[in-house]
This record gives C-alpha cells, sequence and structure tokens, in this order.
C-alpha cells in the first residue's frame, strides 16, 4: 500500500441521475482530503468534468489509464463507460441503473485484485438496478455474494451503532424467517465487528425485541420469549456483554443507547428509523463480515433534489473517512 496512513479508496458512481456525482466531487473539493486518500472513481471522466463545471467546483480531476498508477492529489477517474451517460436528473431509469451496476461491478473487482485498499459506494436506485444479470436488492447482498465472509448491515455514528438481523426483506417475512440460530449468527458478527473493526474490547450489547414491548411476556406474542430472552441468557452466561432484549420505543426514547457499545435490531425499519432520526447526514452504512471494507452513506439517491447543486456530501464524506478509519484499525493488528 505505501504510505500507511494514505489509502486506495475505490468508489462506485452510483446512480448518475442521482445525486452521486455532486456528493463525490464536493468531497473531494476539499484538498486536505488527499493527504489521507487516493480516491479512484469509476464512471466516466467527461462526465464529471459537466457535473464539475455545472456545480463551479474546482475539485481536480485526472482521467486515469493505468489503474496501478493513480494521481496522488486529484480525483482519478476509470472510464467505465464507453461514453458520458446522458444525465436526466431525478428520472427513474433502467439504463442508469446499468451504469451504476457497472461502475459497482468494476470497482469490486478491484477492490478483489487489491487495486483498492477499500470501497465506498455512491447511492443505487433498487429498481433501476434490476435486471436478468443483476437481481440483488442491494449493495450488501450483491458483496456478499463477491466477497468473503458473512455480511452484516451495521449502521454507524459517533454515539449509535446498530447492527440489523434482517435487512431488505418485507415485513410480513421476518418473523417467519428469524430463528434463534440466525440471531446467534449475526449477534456473534456484530461483537467480531466492534472488536476487529473498532478496536472495542469486551463490547456491550443491547438487543431489541421482535414484538411491541418485547411481548409484554407473551401478552404480545411470545418470541422474545423463545427465541430472544434464552439466546441472550446463554451468550451472557458465557461471558459475552450481551443483554434485552429491549422494547425499541423506549430504548431510543430515553436514550439507552449511549450505554451499549452496538445494538442489534431484529428488522430494517426497527433499527433504521431511529438510527436516521438520531444521525442523519452524519451516519454511515459499513458492510461488517466481509474480508473487505465497503461503507455508503447513509440516504439513497435523492432524485428530488438531484442537480440543484444543494446535495450535502456530510455522509459521503463520513463514509470515506470511516472505510479508513476500520482499515487502519484492522491492519494496525
Amino acid at each position: 500500500m505505501g504510505d500507511s496512513s494514505k489509502i486506495r479508496v475505490g468508489i462506485s458512481v452510483g446512480d448518475p441521475n442521482g445525486v452521486g456525482f455532486e456528493i463525490i466531487l464536493k468531497t473531494f473539493q476539499d484538498k486536505r482530503c488527499f493527504d489521507f486518500f487516493t480516491p479512484i472513481v469509476f464512471a466516466h471522466d467527461q462526465n464529471f468534468i459537466e457535473e464539475r463545471k455545472k456545480l463551479e467546483l474546482s475539485t481536480g480531476i485526472f482521467s486515469l489509464k493505468n489503474i496501478k498508477k493513480p494521481h496522488k492529489g486529484q480525483l482519478n477517474i476509470v472510464n467505465t463507460w464507453s461514453s458520458a451517460f446522458p444525465i436526466e436528473y431525478g428520472k427513474e431509469d433502467t439504463k442508469a441503473g446499468a451504469c451504476s451496476v457497472s461502475s459497482l461491478y468494476a470497482a469490486t473487482m478491484a477492490l478483489k485484485e487489491g487495486l483498492v485498499d477499500v470501497l465506498v459506494t455512491a447511492p443505487i436506485h433498487k429498481r433501476s438496478i434490476q435486471s436478468t444479470d443483476f437481481h440483488f436488492p442491494g449493495h450488501t447482498d450483491f458483496l456478499n455474494d463477491q466477497l468473503e465472509g458473512e455480511s452484516l448491515m451495521f449502521m454507524i455514528a459517533k454515539s449509535l451503532k446498530v447492527a440489523l438481523v434482517t435487512d431488505h426483506i418485507p415485513i410480513a417475512r421476518v418473523v417467519t424467517e428469524i430463528s434463534q440460530e440466525q440471531i446467534k449468527k449475526k449477534l456473534n458478527l456484530l461483537e467480531k465487528s466492534l472488536l476487529k473493526d473498532f478496536g472495542i474490547q469486551r463490547p456491550k450489547i443491547a438487543v431489541l425485541g421482535i414484538n411491541p414491548h418485547a411481548g409484554d411476556y407473551g401478552v404480545i406474542g411470545d418470541e422474545d420469549d423463545t427465541l430472544l430472552r434464552p439466546l441472550i441468557q446463554k451468550e451472557f452466561d458465557e461471558g459475552k456483554l450481551v443483554f434485552g432484549p429491549f422494547p425499541a420505543d423506549g430504548f431510543f426514547g430515553n436514550q439507552s443507547y449511549l450505554k451499549y457499545d452496538g445494538v442489534l435490531a431484529i428488522y430494517h425499519d426497527q433499527g433504521l428509523i431511529p438510527f436516521k432520526t438520531l444521525s442523519f447526514g452524519e451516519g454511515v452504512n459499513f458492510t461488517a463480515g466481509l474480508s473487505k471494507i465497503r461503507t455508503s452513506p447513509d440516504h439513497g439517491t435523492a432524485f428530488d433534489i438531484a442537480g440543484k447543486g444543494i446535495a450535502d456530501n456530510s455522509s459521503f464524506n463520513e463514509a470515506v473517512h470511516l472505510a479508513r478509519k476500520i482499515f487502519l484499525i484492522r491492519h494496525s493488528n
């Protein structure tokens, strides 16, 4: 890798009709970033040049021909597309989705081959990416298929870390698809990530309940009693600092999350609604449990503001810096 404090960050551009170009350009407008990163983006240089002009930015752009020799002080662009994409801000388009998938594939291959150290993904549009060749609901499932290990969707902010047992599945399937074995597996992935990726020794973990009020001891469903309580007690008896199940509303309402290093939520909205309410714009989506590091901002394509020049790049910036932080922690062990 060369300089151990500067890393090569591979970036997939996301949906070109969204805010991907804008948040990437705005992040690397700050020249101090190049003290820590050598960014390599997979898209088309002409799109970046045109977007830079529209946004009236001065981000340095370098058209990279040899990925093994990136320019150290500019935004390196690898032409993954044969020509610049004709952007139509805010439009849902399968052609745009195909471009975002092409960018993701190229960035992931570079990650697997060791040509970049980490991957940061700009937002994709989950419906536009679907095709006969790409049938994953999102980044996490795709990367779980491509990389070694088992993925864990893990949302990170300064005072809150929330992992999910189930992520992008309909709410009607949550209870039928969770099992004690699956919960234990996700719990172990969370514990390992807190230790390996964040350097937290003996992490203290809270588990949220399945039903309202964690079932009220069988009054509102028995899943908390049959699945969660015995598992949590067993893990605690074996020396792990695992507590719960906690009713999710009170747990976040009274700020109990501040007492824990990590929180395991059972389903997507149970974890993501409080996380985004408390941390939106500062949060990062980290795919834990895999052999390589991938982060992304905590928002979507933002079609409603695409092309207006008002997109906030704070979360993308946090994603880039978190990827570096985790990489350095992993390689310091």
